[in-house]
């Protein structure tokens, strides 16, 4: 008896997969009753939109040996190293065609670069930063959207553009700098 009910449940099997195969290749006429459907009613909000990769900022603790690596053993082209005391750094830009490196390296004790290189003896990415087209609207929009900002507004950033960086526990877990296109 049991041999005949294990057999009874393979053929009503089959015949539900074949039934459901048969129903998957019939055409389906709600897509035509979906595709009529007004869309949901747009809500007005300051419009903008990601750009190009800008940058990656690496912290290092020697500017001159970093600079020396990137130009005279990977043959890019390397800036002069740049002073920016109102952001505590001096920085050196790496060209690479498509995007920059920026290498950061502390100026004074206070700087934010300082901290970074004393927990990262090494160094390390510090930030990526991406253009936007529209740097108020974004920051209206991601405020809105609860996405913290380490400042009030935008500053003046290394490029004489308007910059902002976001908090990285709300960007998992990297600092991202957003810079006017």
């Amino acid at each position: 008896m049991a041999r005949v009910l294990k057999v009874a449940t393979v053929v009503v099997a089959s015949a539900s997969v074949g039934a459901l195969f048969a129903r998957l290749q019939a055409p389906v006429p709600v897509v035509r009753a979906l595709s009529t459907l007004k869309s949901p009613p747009q809500v007005a909000r300051a419009v903008w939109s990601l750009g190009r990769l800008n940058h990656v900022a690496i912290a290092v603790p020697d500017l001159e040996k970093a600079r020396a690596f990137y130009r005279d053993v990977l043959g890019a082209q390397v800036s002069e190293a740049v002073p920016l005391p109102d952001h505590r750094v001096s920085v050196v830009f790496v060209n690479l065609g498509n995007t920059k490196m920026e290498l950061l390296h502390p100026l004074g004790s206070d700087s934010p670069i300082s901290g970074f290189l004393q927990k990262n003896k090494a160094g390390g990415m510090h930030h990526v930063c991406i253009e936007v087209d529209n740097i108020n609207a974004a920051v209206a929009d991601l405020k809105e959207k609860k996405i913290r900002s380490l400042s009030e507004g935008t500053q003046i950033g290394a490029h004489g553009k308007p910059v902002i960086f976001l908090h990285p526990k709300d960007c998992g877990g990297v600092l991202v700098e957003l810079e006017q296109a």
